[in-house]
């Protein structure tokens, strides 16, 4: 059993797709039955991917000693001198 219902596209789209019909010697509904075949086929081939759970870090450690949680200054200071070590490290 066919359905016939309306859809909206944009003009130049039904042109090239007219012009596709013609040249292939077939109507306009056969090309979108058909370009709605396959991009409903390859959508239900999508679904199927295997999901990757993300990696864990089993890393240990914690605060840095005498890191004090309640001032923006001191994480300031680590991470100055943080990024001073890491800079002496590449000469």
């Amino acid at each position: 059993m066919t359905e016939r219902t309306t859809v909206r596209l944009p003009n130049d789209l039904v042109k090239r797709a007219k012009r596709k019909a013609a040249a292939e010697g077939r109507t306009l509904t056969s090309l979108i039955e058909d370009g709605l075949r396959i991009v409903v086929a390859e959508k239900a081939k999508t679904v199927k991917i295997k999901r990757k759970s993300p990696r864990v870090s089993k890393a240990g450690g914690g605060l840095v000693p005498g890191i004090d949680l309640t001032s923006t200054s001191a994480f300031e200071e680590i991470d100055d001198l943080e990024y001073v070590r890491r800079m002496k490290w590449r000469k």
